[in-house]
């Protein structure tokens, strides 16, 4: 289907910033939502931002006025800059996909629901 690499953890200073990456890849047709979940040790898996086809973005509240995300649609990728980042971000990140693919003559369109393998943020503080 289509595979999702991410980049950019590591270890900051609370109050630093990390910018963490996800690239998609495939025989991608449309990317329609693509954004960030993460899970910390013992807590639910959470989205934390996403952006849809049309540029529409979602925050969850705890990020909101610290994070941004961003997508560039030529490189089918998208961006998540963390700033003022607190010891309540570490987690474990997971970039997520939804869209169509390519799937053939037979089933030229197929839909998709893809997720990265993950990428650690932690946060000294």
């Amino acid at each position: 289907q289509v595979q999702l690499v991410e980049s950019g953890g590591g270890l900051v200073q609370a109050g630093g910033s990390l910018r963490l990456s996800c690239a998609a890849s495939g025989t991608i047709l449309t990317i329609d939502n693509m954004g960030w979940y993460r899970q910390a040790p013992g807590n639910q898996r959470e989205m934390v931002a996403f952006i849809t086809s049309d540029g529409s973005i979602n925050f969850a509240a705890s990020v909101k006025g610290r994070f941004t995300i961003s997508r560039d649609n030529a490189m089918n990728t998208v961006y998540l800059q963390m700033n003022s980042l607190e010891p309540e971000d570490i987690a474990d990140y997971y970039c997520n996909a939804k869209g169509t693919y390519y799937g053939g003559t037979s089933r030229p369109t197929r839909v998709f629901d893809s997720w990265g393998q993950g990428t650690q943020v932690t946060v000294a503080s």
